[in-house]
């Protein structure tokens, strides 16, 4: 657990930016003056027993805290009464944004089938006519809120359901409060060893399948333990290149290893590690810039793609597809791109996903695909 006491976080208007700084990293998308990077430079961290505040329930987890009711021990601090308050005891959230993340353009009486017809015809068209190689559409499910569902109890249930992934719950005043499970891993390390992935490619486990890496065994299952489609293969080495090509600007040294087939709730990806040494962590700043954002998240060519998606997708994505992590890249560092994530507003949720699409990408195919993503988050509301 990681609180900014004092004041309220940095807002960095580029990745060189964090060049010697450390903190807790959010970064949206696409930075702007509404949806800066932030820097959450914690002045207290703690460790939190999950497993046990399960177990033991809700006072548990504000015990383990050091949080309390509004009638157990005062929060002397502003910034930390502004989020505790919102947790505990569903007082209303800051949320600096509408809470309608669909653009202008869009009516709000079409339905979100309707919507992503419209935006996959108009992604798709430029994969057919060559302007692209790939390209992430995404689209945004907006779930009605309930008064008893607790933040802090979502969180709880997503580690407790996702053991492979990284779970986080952060609030500032500036970007609201997001939760997220993400199994992407955008660069970890410290000093001279560094690690980042390519995870691309995308299978839902049904039937007798669910039992694939279940319980997680040491190693991961090789590439032909699931039949992978050539659309699957060809788009997470799309993203494989990718990374290699930018960290041979960085490092002289560096390991693939890959692709596997990874395991993240029920779904499945392609997966290749990247190992290397990074002799000056001075430009880290630099680094995160040439990965972020791969074509994971957004597509190839990186440039014209990311303009095309800003410019034309139905709705913002805000700090999803974004990434955010602890930063401390003399020490250790651990940033994933926000993914499987929502925003939690006054009234609902805002549930996030999205898909690469590639030339020979079929609509049906791709918005379930989406489904079966947006059900890591979906899972977790229904719980009781």
């Amino acid at each position: 657990m990681m609180i900014q006491h004092e004041g309220e976080p940095l807002k960095l208007k580029s990745y060189t930016e964090l060049n010697g700084k450390r903190g807790f990293v959010m970064a949206p998308f696409a930075v702007s003056p509404t949806q800066p990077i932030l820097l959450i430079e914690a002045d207290e961290v703690r460790s939190v027993d999950i497993s046990r505040s399960v177990e033991r329930g809700m006072d548990s987890w504000s015990e383990e805290c050091g949080v309390r009711s509004e009638n157990g021990t005062e929060i002397q601090d502003s910034y930390t009464k502004s989020l505790i308050p919102e947790i505990i005891s569903h007082s209303t959230l800051h949320t600096p944004h509408s809470t309608n993340p669909f653009h202008a353009p869009h009516s709000s009486n079409l339905s979100s089938r309707q919507r992503y017809h419209i935006d996959f015809s108009n992604f798709h068209s430029n994969l057919l006519n060559g302007e692209f190689q790939k390209i992430v559409l995404s689209r945004c499910v907006q779930e009605p809120r309930r008064e008893e569902q607790l933040p802090m109890t979502l969180f709880q249930t997503a580690c407790e359901l996702y053991p492979r992934m990284f779970i986080s719950l952060v609030y500032t005043p500036q970007s609201g409060m997001w939760l997220m499970a993400t199994p992407e891993i955008l660069l970890e390390g410290g000093g001279n060893d560094w690690h980042t992935i390519a995870l691309a490619g995308t299978m839902k486990l049904e039937g007798e399948s669910l039992s694939f890496d279940s319980p997680p065994v040491k190693g991961e299952a090789r590439l032909s333990d699931i039949a992978w489609t050539t659309k699957n293969i060809q788009e997470q080495r799309y993203v494989a290149t990718y990374l290699m090509e930018c960290l041979e600007h960085f490092s002289s040294q560096i390991t693939e290893e890959g692709p596997y087939t990874a395991r993240a709730a029920n779904l499945v990806h392609l997966r290749s590690d990247f190992n290397f040494v990074l002799e000056d962590t001075r430009r880290i700043g630099e680094l995160i810039r040439a990965l972020h954002p791969t074509p994971a998240v957004c597509g190839l060519p990186k440039q014209q793609t990311f303009d095309f998606i800003r410019r034309n997708e139905s709705q913002s994505r805000r700090y999803y597809s974004g990434f955010s992590g602890p930063f401390n890249p003399e020490v250790d560092t651990h940033l994933f791109v926000s993914l499987r994530c929502m925003q939690i507003l006054d009234d609902c949720y805002c549930l996030y996903a999205g898909g690469g699409l590639l030339r020979d990408s079929e609509e049906d195919q791709e918005w379930e695909e989406t489904e079966a993503k947006l059900e890591t988050m979906r899972s977790l509301l229904e719980t009781k």
